[in-house]
């Protein structure tokens, strides 16, 4: 199944990016009669057939339309700091992506030592995540955020933070029902500190731990992502 992404599709007849033109004409080799799939982001999935092969603005039919493609019954949000090595967080974001999430908040902690973030690279590594797990919804990217703007953010669902701590909190799993909306903070390599554990249960989280391993910042958002798809899938 090949897969292309356009943000914003308004009619049925569609002339692809250049980007994703030169992909389907250069790379693929496809002609004029074969099919392919556009996802817009927000749900809808074509089934296109393409009448001109142009590299630069290959231009396409669409024979079928499915709204709410592969629709989850639940929204999971994380909000992560980036790692030193942002190699490690874009494998986080693909990872995450292929998973299923919906929203993703990189987080400006006190132990953080990433302090920017490429918005438009990391972008683009999700846009390519959703695209090869063939999924329809593009999850949201926020823009680098403190720790305590996303601590105060309203959420109506299961809010969690996952620290190191002693191990002692109990499993995420325990605490996430099917259904249940998750919002869940992951903190940088050195953890949060403990005025940021102390901000967070204050704004009503629940200390929450992964499991009896110390795991990497990137292995814990992926383990969390893991985890809140699993209980929605029992």
């Amino acid at each position: 199944m090949h897969i292309f992404y356009i943000p914003q599709i308004s009619d049925n007849s569609i002339v692809l990016p250049e980007d994703e033109s030169k992909h389907c004409v250069r790379v693929l080799r496809l002609g004029v009669g074969d099919t392919i799939n556009i996802v817009d982001g927000h749900g809808t999935m074509l089934t296109c057939s393409i009448t001109d092969p142009h590299p630069k603005r290959c231009a396409v039919d669409v024979i079928e339309t499915k709204h709410q493609f592969g629709k989850r019954n639940f929204y999971l949000h994380i909000a992560i700091a980036p790692t030193k090595n942002i190699d490690r967080f874009e494998w986080f974001l693909e990872k995450a992506t292929e998973i299923g999430i919906d929203e993703i908040t990189p987080l400006l902690c006190e132990h953080s030592e990433r302090k920017t973030v490429n918005m438009e690279r990391l972008e683009r590594v999700i846009a390519a995540a959703m695209k090869q797990s063939i999924k329809a919804y593009l999850p949201k990217l926020n823009p680098l955020t403190p720790f305590k703007d996303v601590a105060a953010l309203e959420f109506e669902g299961r809010k969690l933070i996952a620290y190191c701590g002693d191990f002692n909190e109990p499993h995420a799993k325990t605490l996430i029902s099917k259904g249940d909306n998750v919002m869940m903070l992951i903190g940088p390599e050195g953890d949060f500190s403990p005025n940021e554990v102390d901000m967070a249960l204050q704004q009503g989280f629940t200390s929450t731990g992964l499991g009896p391993s110390r795991l990497r910042t990137e292995t814990a958002g992926v383990v969390a992502c893991t985890i809140a798809n699993l209980r929605n899938q029992e």
